[in-house]
């Protein structure tokens, strides 16, 4: 019988048995790499039962013993294939790889929480969130220019004028007459309530003395039905200070006020006398923006 004779029929006959597979420790680490046995060491693959253990001595790499511990082949170390070489493949542990893509998983879900959290903020803002945080910013540059220009013992409005080009001046002067038209007196409820709301506006917030005035009143500082105020405040020397200017240029306003205004001879002649014009002008006030189309198609004639 030939030698693969002698292979396959030592197969068959331990095929009710489980081969006993021992390597190197020297090739433990291509052993999950499997490679065709070498020629050269088929033809000395059979030897005898007194032989086995200069055989095992002898060999390099995996052998495998069969029945009667019988040596029917020996493996030499395999090599990895010359399409692994060109590729330069790095066989990672187990456990390394596993543990990038995890490490790999939790950033990308990390970030996306991240997004989703900043998302949700923007969507909670108001609407007007932008103009607000710009006009905020503005307000703090503006203030930082205006202590800068006092240390300097300068006046800020004049040095911001300077600084500013002329169309860009007259924008912001139509927009405070627009925001606040002058439109003359009328009554003297208007006039009050102007002067109220341009005093208001005027006034700075001092937070200190708000509250050392309510630690000083107590419970009688938010007032109540039975809550007297009188000698429960004390005017500073500041603010009697503020009122009386603010009266001399009420003073000095109304002064200009009351001279007699000039004569525009461009203007529309529409009255008889002088106590129809100021009438006249006291209707354009409250009823100009809805009677200037009318009066103008009267003008062409083309009014329906």
């Amino acid at each position: 019988m030939d030698q693969e004779g002698q292979i396959n029929q030592c197969l068959l006959d331990d095929s009710d048995k489980d081969l006993n597979i021992s390597f190197d420790e020297d090739d433990s680490d291509d052993s999950d790499i499997e490679q065709p046995a070498n020629s050269e060491h088929d033809s000395d693959s059979e030897v005898s039962g007194d032989d086995i253990g200069q055989d095992q001595t002898k060999s390099s790499g995996p052998h495998y013993v069969g029945r009667d511990n019988v040596t029917l082949w020996n493996v030499h170390p395999p090599r990895p294939s010359r399409r692994r070489r060109q590729r330069n493949i790095v066989i990672h542990p187990p456990g390394v790889k596993r543990t990038a893509q995890h490490a790999k998983t939790n950033e990308a879900r990390r970030l996306n929480h991240q997004e989703v959290v900043e998302e949700d903020k923007r969507n909670n803002l108001p609407t007007n969130w932008e103009a607000r945080k710009r006009k905020a910013e503005w307000i703090l540059q503006d203030e930082e220019k205006k202590k800068e220009a006092e240390a300097r013992g300068e006046n800020y409005d004049r040095v911001k004028l300077l600084h500013m080009e002329a169309v860009e001046a007259e924008r912001l002067e139509r927009k405070k007459k627009k925001k606040n038209p002058d439109q003359g007196f009328a009554d003297y409820e208007q006039a009050t309530f102007r002067q109220y709301n341009r005093l208001i506006n005027n006034m700075k917030p001092d937070m200190a003395q708000y509250e050392r005035q309510r630690e000083k009143v107590g419970d009688a500082f938010y007032g109540g039905r039975n809550t007297i105020l009188h000698g429960l405040h004390d005017d500073s020397k500041e603010g009697i200070d503020r009122m009386v200017e603010d009266l001399e240029k009420t003073i000095t306003k109304r002064e200009k006020y009351s001279r007699r205004r000039m004569h525009n001879d461009d203007a529309d002649i529409d009255y008889i006398n002088e106590r129809n014009m100021n009438f006249n002008k006291k209707l354009e006030r409250y009823y100009g923006e809805y009677t200037t189309e009318i009066k103008q198609n009267l003008e062409r004639g083309t009014a329906v």
